[in-house]
């Protein structure tokens, strides 16, 4: 009976450690088995080894780079074919967004300078080109950043007066397109008689709506800051 009540308690303590360690064991099974939540939205995964990514042509050729610039952290590359008859901006590291752009279609030349970018509420890049023998005559394409995603608002800009650049005209952290022309119709535009009239310079925000016009001048030269023309608010009055 003395020996039998010495040995009781241990038997007591010994299955008490047993079953702690049943526990603990079931705890850790449940906690390797449970469902894992996904990654974060922003989560990026590496691509798979060995993988590339689809190369970038322009014209059906290779692209090559004309020019480069980084806005709001985001680099923007303009790319060209060989003739310069096609033309695209990659947005975003490689592969990035690759945007087609209708201005080589247009007859525009591209260069090293034909990329300008600006920071800003509405990140905003112009792409310009000269037309014209003379290289009298612009088109400009946009491409700019809302909601966290790049656009292209599809319209393209012509300025018969050579001048056509990006500009904060009202000052609210937006740019603005600022298009030299010649006060004349658009019919007439080219012509020898539109040529000879006076110019002024029209303003429109990233939405493609105007804003206003300048006072008439006799050349681009006569606009503030030209050739890099540079306009406030108080320059602009109703177009005639």
């Amino acid at each position: 009976m003395r020996t039998s009540a010495v040995r009781t308690p241990r038997s007591a303590l010994l299955t008490a450690v047993l079953a702690a360690v049943i526990t603990l064991g079931a705890i850790g099974a449940v906690f390797l088995l449970r469902p894992r939540p996904d990654a974060p939205a922003d989560t990026v995964s590496e691509p798979a080894a060995g993988t590339e990514p689809p190369a970038v042509t322009c014209g059906g050729g290779p692209c090559r780079q004309l020019a480069a610039m980084t806005v709001g952290g985001t680099p923007v590359v303009l790319l060209t074919d060989a003739a310069g008859g096609s033309a695209q901006v990659r947005v975003g590291p490689e592969p990035g967004t690759v945007f087609d752009l209708s201005l080589a279609q247009l007859g525009a030349r591209l260069d090293a300078n034909s990329l300008t970018c600006i920071d800003g509420v509405a990140p905003t890049c112009l792409i310009r080109g000269d037309v014209g023998d003379d290289g009298t005559g612009a088109y400009g394409e946009l491409l700019v950043r809302g909601g966290g995603v790049w656009r292209d608002p599809g319209k393209p800009y012509f300025a018969d007066a050579g001048t056509l650049t990006l500009y904060d005209v009202t000052a609210d952290g937006r740019p603005d397109v600022i298009v030299v022309r010649h006060d004349c119709p658009d019919a007439a535009s080219g012509t020898p008689e539109c040529q000879a009239s006076p110019v002024l310079g029209e303003v429109y925000d990233v939405t493609g709506k105007s804003l206003g016009c300048t006072r008439k001048v006799t050349a681009p030269s006569d606009l503030r800051g030209w050739p890099a023309v540079r306009l406030t608010r108080a320059d602009l009055r109703a177009c005639p």
